[in-house]
């Protein structure tokens, strides 16, 4: 077949999903798919195009987005050709003329006459869902349970990120890791649960090892700083974050986060710092100084600034869903899973498509 087309809200995108447009693609010589969202629908339109571009490389395969406000009543024909018209607008969009379509591809009923309103064929590709039990609302009722039918690039958007903050030497990474393994402890789609590191001390091992090719004596105290490198630490940052919620389970453990790099810009340069616009969390957890002895590994400023750094953070977290940790190592990670399940278990709010 010369043109087929495939029509679909894809929220979110899943195996079910990739597997109709792999279908497609190798029937067809070329491939136009629709992705149509509605203003009601929580997973922005170009987030869904993305992904799916991502998963679907195919050089014969193109995307069309479209926003579709139109009510969904498989009865009423004008309704019918209020859709074909978002349809066919997309399809101009793309190729500046509307192509001949030869075929449909769909996996629900309402294909026929999506067929016969662009007069192709209608072909149904694993109607029954044998190939892949998977469904836009079971996703979006329980993404945990569907993990496995996500693209890494999906599970990166819905992988609940909890981060470990707090001032120097008060548990934070010792947390962040017990709290990743004891998720992975509990099998099933929580085993790959991961935690990323600070990439802020790379960071300055990496400039204070360029810095003592030619000073080399230079201790942490000698390096100067910027509002850059602050603003690099949060891009790297972000980037291994992403990097691992792409392979993880539906919870990522991060072991600070750009909110974190703007406490510590103000600390060195005394300036405040936006937060990345990317930056995106659902629950802090800040580890009390007090109990926990201060060790100087070299790399820290010391115990004299350590409190007040505890209260900056203490401020600062002031209208973020957060909690302050103490006691024990295992009092501590006992109230972070406590707060992560109660996370958890409130699901993910998709906003309901038009019905």
């Amino acid at each position: 077949m010369t043109h087929g087309l495939v029509i679909g809200k894809f929220y979110p995108p899943h195996a079910g999903h990739h597997h109709l447009i792999d279908t497609a693609a190798a029937a067809c010589e070329t491939v136009t798919v629709v992705v149509a969202a509605a203003s009601s629908e929580t997973v922005p339109l170009a987030d869904r195009a993305a992904w799916l571009r991502e998963a679907h490389p195919q050089p014969n395969v193109h995307f069309a987005a479209v926003l579709d406000d139109v009510p969904v009543d498989y009865d009423d024909a004008d309704v019918w050709s209020a859709h074909v018209e978002v349809f066919r607008h997309g399809l101009r969009s793309l190729w500046g003329t509307e192509p001949v379509i030869d075929a449909v591809f769909g996996s629900e009923p309402y294909v026929e006459e999506l067929a016969r309103r662009f007069g192709a064929r209608a072909l149904l590709v694993d109607v029954a869902r044998e190939a892949f039990p998977v469904s836009g609302t079971a996703v979006r009722a329980d993404p945990p349970a569907t993990w496995h039918h996500l693209s890494p690039a999906v599970r990166a958007a819905l992988a609940r990120r909890v981060v470990v903050v707090g001032a120097e030497s008060s548990g934070t990474t010792t947390l962040a890791r017990s709290l990743a393994a004891a998720y992975a402890a509990r099998g099933g789609v929580w085993a790959a649960t991961r935690w990323v590191p600070e990439y802020g001390r790379t960071y300055c091992e990496e400039k204070l090892g360029r810095t003592r090719l030619t000073s080399p004596d230079a201790w942490l105290d000698d390096l100067p700083w910027e509002s850059s490198e602050f603003r690099l630490i949060m891009d790297r940052q972000l980037a291994w974050e992403d990097a691992a919620a792409r392979t993880g389970s539906p919870l990522l453990v991060c072991d600070t986060d750009a909110f974190a790099t703007t406490v510590w810009h103000e600390r060195y340069l005394n300036l405040p710092l936006e937060e990345h616009p990317a930056a995106r969390h659902d629950l802090w957890i800040l580890t009390d100084v007090h109990g926990v002895p201060f060790e100087q590994d070299g790399w820290r400023d010391g115990e004299t600034i350590r409190e007040a750094m505890h209260d900056r953070f203490t401020v600062e977290l002031k209208g973020r869903r957060h909690l302050l940790v103490t006691g024990t190592p295992a009092e501590r990670l006992a109230q972070a899973v406590a707060a992560v399940d109660a996370l958890l278990a409130e699901g993910w709010r998709f906003g309901a498509p038009p019905g």
